[in-house]
């Protein structure tokens, strides 16, 4: 790829977190999924969303439409603070497969209290789903509504650019398993 070519003091070419995308899903409606979203809410400091089943499966029990689960978008320093207590259970150990060809990445925590929340009977222990999209300076052009256009090749990111970007910027260690 370009990358390759690229001066390593260009700033367009930095990479930077997008998004965190937290996800707790909880397979069912009612009060479980209620104490998720207190949950998400209680780590993130926003109100979560809810998300709906796409059909029904009779094997799990879900219709289509109920609300099965809930997730949350965090952004900036919150999103970078967020996911380092994330990183922190996992011990800053990720697996190859858990990068995308796109250059995004993600893993799931058991246990939401290990992320720093006091255990509370009445709400449970849930586990969650650690999503993060990455940018660079100019994704804008492929999100504007006036002269729209495509991120150039040379200018997207891949699996490797992000491996990297961990590796330098968390000591992370990544495993082939």
């Amino acid at each position: 790829s370009a990358s390759n070519t690229a001066k390593p003091s260009d700033i367009m070419r930095e990479l930077k977190i997008e998004k965190l995308v937290l996800n707790i899903s909880v397979g069912e409606s009612g009060d479980r999924l209620t104490r998720a979203r207190k949950v998400l809410e209680e780590l993130s400091g926003q109100s979560p969303i809810d998300s709906k089943a796409r059909y029904t499966v009779r094997t799990f029990g879900i219709r289509r439409n109920e609300k099965i689960a809930t997730h949350v978008t965090v952004r900036g320093p919150k999103a970078e603070e967020i996911l380092e207590r994330g990183l922190k259970v996992k011990e800053f150990e990720l697996r190859a497969r858990n990068f995308s060809a796109t250059g995004n990445f993600g893993f799931g925590v058991d246990e939401h209290i290990d992320l720093g929340i006091k255990y509370d009977p009445s709400i449970g222990i849930f586990g969650l789903d650690f999503y993060i999209v990455m940018g660079r300076p100019g994704f804008r052009i492929s999100r504007r509504k006036h002269c729209k256009s495509r991120v150039g090749a040379p200018h997207r990111i891949d699996k490797e650019e992000t491996k990297e970007w961990y590796k330098k910027k968390f000591d992370g260690i990544i495993s082939q398993k």
